[in-house]
């Protein structure tokens, strides 16, 4: 069936919520997919994040087959060994000390969000805490994370939502400050802003904010599932500021394909929040989940990713910063580790540009006001940064004055 059957019959039969790219990908190989038509592309989005290790890890993929013959699901009713292996690994790459597994991002948000408001009312047995987040955040699509996503054009159509919820400027401790009262119990950001156009947290910002959590026993929650698990050359970007959370988020890149998240917390949060049947989950934390997680971060160990990382994103911010330099209508560049984004004048419309991209074999996708982002795989080389800098000077020259 050719590709336009195909989207047809998709359109007929899934629930219009994407405004999706006319192609099929159906295969991928290192840092390259490739559609039904045959034709390749070069992808500097990894699924938004999710592959850190690019297409067709023969370890990877040898550790999910080997998996599927033995065991795919029990329930948590159950232990069982992958899982468990993949909670002590990812306690010990993140400095946290307990972790509950999801099936998503959005679900270890929820997850995070509840810990935070069980901890409080452990604490004075009342129900009408509030959370500080940040304007121009995104932490998800549920109603929950929803009440904490700082964009009011993703809440309003489903409001009222869940919660007691302030915002406040993101990099400003300030603007944190006044809205901290006594019925604050958690202050919620991502490490680094990704859909709000990529901003990562000021040294400043981060360290005063926990400061401020620190002396009112109010809980910091880190949403680490874009900019953790290695992107950011640490395995989780806070860990660049020294600025411990209470509560951390990580999903995405957590299992390279596979739907996995997770919400950590330290043990004095643990010792006073969700107690047995306070949560709960069918799906998360199975084999199938915890053998994909184990594996990513054996790879991420024996490879040193993070260090591969350190490395090569300083030649993409190097890339990047010369073609700011050489096109006029590039107002900025931002980012942290492979976690980058190019803020672009009106006139030259991200989304446009991302088409044209793709059009000429690069998979580039947008982010907040104009910006296009580059969340390429974490095993990528300077060929590969090259190559996308080639064909973005190329769509570039047309909007050249």
């Amino acid at each position: 069936m050719e590709a336009n059957a195909w989207i047809d019959q998709a359109e007929h039969a899934i629930l219009h919520t994407y405004n999706r790219y006319q192609i099929i990908l159906e295969r991928g190989e290192g840092l390259y997919l490739y559609d039904t038509e045959g034709k390749k592309y070069l992808d500097f989005a990894a699924g938004i994040g999710v592959q850190a290790l690019g297409y067709g890890n023969s370890e990877y993929n040898a550790a999910l087959k080997k998996q599927i013959d033995r065991l795919l699901h029990t329930s948590n009713l159950y232990y069982n060994q992958p899982i468990i292996e993949a909670a002590e690994k990812l306690c010990e790459v993140s400095g946290m000390e307990r972790v509950f597994f999801t099936n998503s991002g959005t679900e270890a948000i929820e997850g995070a969000i509840k810990a935070a408001k069980k901890y409080a009312y452990e604490k004075d047995g009342t129900t009408d805490h509030e959370i500080i987040a940040m304007e121009h955040s995104f932490h998800g699509r549920s109603l929950g994370a929803l009440a904490v996503t700082g964009n009011a054009h993703y809440r309003e159509p489903f409001e009222p939502l869940p919660g007691i919820v302030k915002f406040a400027e993101y990099n400003n401790p300030d603007s944190v400050a006044a809205l901290i009262n006594e019925k604050t119990c958690a202050v919620i950001m991502e490490t680094v802003q990704g859909e709000g156009g990529i901003y990562p947290a000021a040294k400043e910002f981060l360290a005063g904010v926990k400061e401020i959590c620190e002396a009112r026993d109010i809980l910091l929650i880190l949403d680490e599932i874009q900019c953790g698990m290695g992107r950011s050359g640490q395995m989780f970007a806070w860990q660049n500021y020294g600025v411990k959370p209470d509560i951390m988020t990580c999903a995405k890149a957590l299992g390279c394909g596979v739907p996995v998240g997770a919400f950590l917390v330290t043990e004095k949060v643990a010792c006073a929040s969700l107690k047995p049947g306070d949560h709960g989950t069918t799906y998360g934390g199975n084999p199938f989940a915890g053998a994909a997680v184990s594996k990513v971060l054996d790879i991420f160990k024996e490879q040193n990713i993070t260090g591969h990382v350190q490395k090569i994103s300083g030649y993409l911010e190097e890339q990047l910063e010369q073609v700011k330099k050489d096109y006029g209508f590039v107002k900025a560049r931002r980012g942290l580790g492979l976690l980058q984004g190019l803020e672009l004048e009106p006139r030259v419309p991200a989304g446009e540009v991302s088409k044209k991209a793709l059009e000429q074999g690069l998979i580039l996708i947008t982010a907040g006001n104009n910006v296009l982002r580059f969340v390429p795989p974490l095993v990528i080389e300077r060929k590969h940064v090259d190559e996308m800098k080639e064909i973005l000077r190329g769509i570039f020259d047309s909007y050249a004055d």
